[in-house]
């Protein structure tokens, strides 16, 4: 999330209100805030776990909520801090509120020409929606989004609701709070009970004449490209980036942080933990891999029954053999 003005570092630790330490660079400007999924020059995050302190601090952040004394790159700010996440959170809450809406289409929202908005749906404030879209009934399109021209939500479908982000506490779990967006692109359709979280602090972005079937599932920050085929029932973790012209089958599970190659066909069924860095493939299984290979080892485990009993007719040629 970018800031409308600049922050000073005193003005940040007038938000947070209580005492913190200072490492490095007392003076330089926060432009924004993001987790480190989607962090630009200038802007403040987050770091509570020493796995990510040496990736969070070379990040292009300027300026690092931390819960201890680390080693400061020059020139950014580390902000020593008991509660990291809390903080952030402080920050984020701020900046962001949830504005209650009493009518169903916010005033602030900008609808283009030809566009069609059909009974019992929601559209929150500062939305902004293309030309010659059809918004059925019962879509929830959340405050911020930004929906191109041409493009058709089916019912029941929501739009830009927050990312499924906590962080386990001893008495519970506490909520990431969400600031980002989503933003669709030209000629997409979605279908019918689809979600498309909005990103925790970045935007989630679907590119231009990728198609949804119903009942799919994007998560925050993820990144879908153009001309895309998304099946039935499919799931995409946060974080993830479905580069162009990939086809996702019905059933299909990607996890979260992963990178899928242009091209890439992921048949019915399949799951992938792990990225697809060749372009092109055609994939299937769970985990997934090359199509024919895994067509060729199903085969081939469909013959063992008939191949034990070969082994065992063999072990006992051999043990009659040994007894002669």
């Amino acid at each position: 999330m970018r800031f409308e003005k600049a922050l000073t570092i005193d003005e940040v630790l007038g938000i947070i209100g209580h005492d913190v330490k200072i490492i490095g660079n007392p003076d330089n400007k926060v432009t924004g805030i993001n987790e480190i999924h989607s962090v630009e020059a200038g802007n403040l995050s987050f770091v509570d776990s020493p796995k990510y302190y040496e990736r969070v601090v070379n990040s292009a952040a300027g300026t690092i909520l931390i819960n201890r004394e680390y080693s400061c790159p020059e020139g950014k700010t580390l902000i020593v801090t008991e509660d990291p996440f809390k903080d952030y959170v402080r920050i984020v809450k701020h900046f962001t509120s949830f504005t209650p809406q009493n009518v169903p289409v916010n005033p602030t929202a900008v609808i283009g020409e030809g566009t069609v908005v059909q009974p019992c749906s929601f559209i929150g404030e500062n939305v902004v929606i293309g030309k010659n879209c059809i918004i059925h009934s019962n879509v929830s399109i959340y405050a911020n989004c930004v929906i191109g021209d041409n493009v058709i939500i089916h019912s029941g479908s929501v739009i830009g609701a927050d990312a499924f982000y906590f962080q386990k506490r001893s008495n519970g779990w506490n909520k990431l709070e969400t600031c980002g967006r989503v933003i669709i692109g030209n000629d997409v359709e979605i279908g019918c009970s689809v979600t498309i979280d909005k990103g925790v602090s970045g935007d989630t972005y679907i590119g231009d004449g990728t198609k949804f079937d119903n009942q799919t599932q994007v998560g925050h920050d993820t990144h879908i490209g153009k001309r895309c085929l998304i099946g039935a029932q499919s799931a995409i973790a946060g974080c993830s980036f479905i580069d162009d012209d990939c086809m996702l089958w019905a059933g299909v599970y990607v996890n979260k942080d992963l990178y899928v190659a242009k091209g890439t066909t992921l048949l019915a069924l399949s799951a992938i933990d792990k990225s697809v860095k060749e372009e092109n493939t055609v994939l299937f299984g769970a985990p997934a891999y090359e199509a024919r290979k895994k067509w060729k080892e199903m085969a081939c485990s469909r013959m063992l029954p008939e191949l034990m009993e070969e082994f065992r007719a063999l072990q006992k040629d051999v043990e009659a053999l040994k007894s002669k």
